[in-house]
């Protein structure tokens, strides 16, 4: 379900879970600790989520996962 208003389309938790191979627990705990942005909508606070910050938090994750490949081939 894809939502648009002036963020533009927006994505579900599951969505975001079926796109990034997450349970939609990991998605909602993820946005609690302010890993990647929500937008709360609706008296209930349902989680809304912009496809440009889903990549942006996939390429951080992405990066970070390189950096720790690096560390741990390095011999120590």
């Amino acid at each position: 379900m894809e939502g648009s208003n002036q963020l533009g389309p927006l994505l579900t938790v599951r969505e975001v879970a079926q796109l990034l191979h997450v349970h939609t627990n990991t998605v909602r705990r993820w946005s609690d600790h302010g890993l990647i942005r929500a937008y709360r909508i609706s008296r209930r606070g349902d989680r809304r989520f912009r496809r440009e910050d889903v990549a942006r938090f996939l390429a951080e994750l992405n990066a970070h996962r390189g950096n720790e490949r690096k560390v741990s081939s390095t011999p120590g």
